[in-house]
């Protein structure tokens, strides 16, 4: 909240009947209804991954009879952005969004670097009874405005989140308004708010802000049974599936296909490298089912990289004009729709319900199995070990004519790393473990820069094949896609120059000395 407002939560002794405010204690202050009560909706956005939130922003709708309007806050509660959000004559937003779905201003240009390619949710709605009244001193002066609110929270479900006073002070009355409010505060059943009324109204429904990440939040100890590490691993990894399926299915945003094929990508990974403590019944069965996830998920992503990667092609042109590119961006909707179509159709088919069903008693069944050995700090560090060696034996091998395909499965090397080094992390100290992440992602990202840019330029050169063949490329188009290509091919090259180096650092002594205590420190 601003640092001018005090703001009180009260409970049910702090209020009497209706809208009467809590007993002081000061003879010398006094209250007069400054209004008649009024209905205000309000309804919190964010991004499913809260990225508002953990930037320091909220962003709400306030709705009363007279209309709307959009409000930005800050950490300090300061208004950062305001829009009005449409009424008569004016087109509504239609939630969720992309923040491009809001009109030109201010308010979109603070929250366009936050939000990126996230859409914006409605997270929580309320209504609230809100009523003023002046605070008047001894010389019956109004010194502050105080609203009383009572708030319900009505999606996404009913809820009553409590009542909740504001002393705002007029100007000039700024001391006499904080005697009030400490009076308030000695007042039985007021309390200072430790939270926001955003938090307030998560709070009535059993949420909190930030409860969703990306990350794997599973804490694990040196001496349990590693099977079970590895099952409450998996089980975690496919919570992040199935939150993000909704999403998913409803294409929201490109970030829910991404996440969900992150957490796909992460379970294969773990069958492969960890399931040797699993029984050979479980990752038989269930390693072809999680490569069908995968591979069923692939030409959506394929086709939202490209999509999301274009008005960088379009605004690199130089030969070329955006318009001439444009058949091609056609193109790419109109493909990636169509692989849409048959995702949707395979999330929503018998065999993945049949994955989902299956899928958790049988990690169930593991976690309840008397396997007493080995435990998970000795397991995890071998498997780390063993995949750090086979990165820097292969690493080494590579010079400057060896083929693509040796750099390609390098990268796939450390992506096993660095997946084991993720899915364990709570056996390591967060320090080292930040640091080896950090150095192995200067690798990492050389090595997806060389293999995403080779892909798509073998990409460009199929769909140029492929339109040409159904009648849809003009010459000025594919003249266009020539010198995307030709660019594309410069960063290729770029990459597998720089590769060299950033190898070297990564296995230098202190990179590898990283490794061996994470390894050390986990056992």
């Amino acid at each position: 909240m601003p640092s001018h407002l005090r703001e009180f939560v009260l409970s049910g002794d702090a209020l009497a009947a209706g809208d009467s405010l809590p007993r002081l204690d000061d003879p010398r202050l006094d209250f007069a209804i400054g209004g008649s009560s009024r209905t205000v909706r309000r309804t919190w956005f964010d991004t499913f991954d809260w990225r508002l939130f953990r930037a320091g922003l909220t962003l709400e709708l306030v709705a009363e009879r007279g209309g709307g309007e959009f409000v930005l806050t800050g950490r300090d509660g300061d208004t950062a952005a305001a829009a009005p959000a449409g009424g008569q004559g004016e087109a509504r937003i239609r939630f969720p969004c992309l923040v491009e779905a809001l009109p030109l201003g201010q308010l979109r240009e603070h929250l366009a670097p936050v939000t990126g390619v996230r859409a914006l949710l409605p997270i929580v709605k309320a209504t609230s009874s809100l009523r003023e009244y002046r605070a008047l001193n001894a010389d019956e002066k109004t010194v502050a405005v105080v609203t009383v609110e009572r708030m319900t929270v009505t999606q996404p479900r009913h809820r009553d989140a409590g009542a909740r006073l504001t002393v705002r002070p007029l100007r000039g009355y700024d001391a006499q308004a904080a005697k009030l409010a400490d009076s308030l505060s000695d007042a039985p059943g007021v309390e200072p708010a430790a939270t926001t009324a955003f938090e307030s109204a998560l709070k009535a429904v059993d949420r909190k802000p930030g409860d969703y990440t990306g990350k794997i939040d599973v804490r694990l100890t040196a001496e349990m049974p590693a099977a079970f590490a590895v099952a409450a691993i998996l089980d975690a990894l496919f919570d992040t599936v199935e939150v993000n399926l909704p999403g998913t299915i409803r294409d929201i945003d490109t970030e829910f296909l991404h996440d969900l094929r992150v957490a796909v990508r992460r379970t294969r990974s773990v069958l492969k490298l960890a399931g040797s403590v699993l029984p050979d019944a479980t990752v038989s069965r269930y390693a072809p089912e999680f490569k069908w996830l995968g591979d069923l998920t692939t030409p959506t992503r394929d086709g939202d990289v490209y999509l999301l990667s274009y008005p960088a092609m379009a605004a690199q042109l130089v030969a070329a004009t955006p318009d001439e590119l444009a058949p091609f961006h056609d193109y790419l909707a109109q493909q990636r729709a169509a692989a849409f179509g048959q995702l949707a159709r395979g999330l929503r088919g018998k065999r993945f319900a049949e994955l989902v069903g299956n899928w958790r008693l049988d990690l169930d069944k593991i976690s309840a199995a008397p396997r007493p050995r080995p435990p998970a700090g000795a397991f995890a560090a071998r498997r780390i070990t063993t995949a750090h060696q086979k990165v820097l034996r292969r690493g080494a091998m590579i010079g400057p004519d060896s083929p693509s395909e040796a750099l390609h499965d390098l990268r796939k090397r450390c992506k096993e790393l660095r997946y084991l080094l993720e899915v364990f992390a709570s056996l390591h100290d967060p320090s080292q473990q930040w640091h080896a992440i950090r150095e192995m992602k200067a690798l990492q990202d050389c090595l997806g820069e060389y293999q995403d840019t080779q892909v798509q330029h073998a990409g460009l050169h199929e769909f140029a094949a492929r339109m040409m063949g159904e009648r849809r490329a003009p010459a000025a188009t594919l003249l266009a896609m020539g010198e995307i290509a030709a660019k594309l091919a410069e960063r290729a090259n770029a990459a597998r120059r720089e590769f060299a180096g950033r190898f070297a650092e990564f296995a230098s002594p202190r990179g590898q000395a990283r490794i061996a205590a994470l390894t050390k420190a986990g056992t």
